[in-house]
């Protein structure tokens, strides 16, 4: 199962899945378009897809999303928390409401989503997390407190599911760099992210799921995070150097 598994990175690691051989449950919040056009993409390589929608930070949902994926597949084996909501705040801040959105999809969803899971895994004595997180669980950005603060809870609770649910489950984090732009970024933006890594380019969905797919090969890794990000936490080196 990928969360956001419709549209940007999450549709790349739900394509990455299918096509290592995978079944795939496709949750999306409101892109219903999105999880039906990547749901046909997935079913065109040959194995099943299952878009379903649900509020992850809803845990009525979240039962009733896990309930319709054991009937369709008979469980679930892989989790692959990609939703994300990624929006500005002031700080102080007149209305808590993107705080709460922010860190009910970082962390409340992915431990519903895990407390629900567990179980059914723990019974088949196998199962893999790998969570997406960013550079802002370990630095703090500017005008984004939730999201900062989100991505550091999920990066704790990874390792804390790897700790809990040893030895058979496994858990970890692909902390991923610049891959896809926003959509407010122009193309001079664009170039400035590019050039502030040393691979001196933004990365793409596939550099993300190939790294979530490592982690799910590497039956010898747990609670470990891999930083996928072009070098850009080293690049200000090299522009002090220079």
């Amino acid at each position: 199962m990928v969360t956001g598994g419709a549209h940007r990175v999450g549709r790349g690691i739900s394509l990455a899945l299918a096509e290592a051989g995978a079944n795939v449950v496709i949750n999306y919040n409101s892109s219903a378009d999105a999880a039906i056009a990547t749901a046909a993409e997935i079913e065109a390589l040959g194995v099943g897809a299952l878009p379903v929608q649900a509020n992850i930070s809803d845990p009525v949902q979240v039962t009733a999303m896990i309930g319709a994926a054991d009937k369709e597949f008979g469980g679930i084996d892989i989790v692959v928390n990609s939703a994300s909501h990624f929006q500005k705040m002031d700080f102080p801040t007149d209305s808590t409401d993107i705080w709460f959105r922010t860190v009910d999809t970082l962390i409340h969803g992915p431990f519903f989503i895990a407390n629900a899971v567990a179980p059914g895994m723990l019974e088949r004595e196998r199962g893999v997390f790998v969570s997406i997180g960013d550079l802002s669980a370990f630095e703090p950005w500017p005008q984004f407190a939730g999201h900062a603060v989100g991505k550091a809870g999920l990066l704790a609770l990874s390792r804390q599911l790897a700790l809990e649910l040893a030895p058979h489950i496994r858990s970890n984090v692909v902390v991923a760099g610049p891959t896809l732009p926003p959509h407010d970024y122009d193309e001079a933006r664009i170039q400035r992210t590019a050039d502030d890594t040393l691979a001196g380019r933004w990365g793409s969905p596939a550099d993300i799921a190939q790294a979530v797919l490592f982690f799910i090969e590497a039956e010898y890794i747990t609670g470990e995070t891999l930083i996928v990000d072009g070098g850009q936490h080293f690049a200000r080196r090299k522009r002090e150097a220079g």
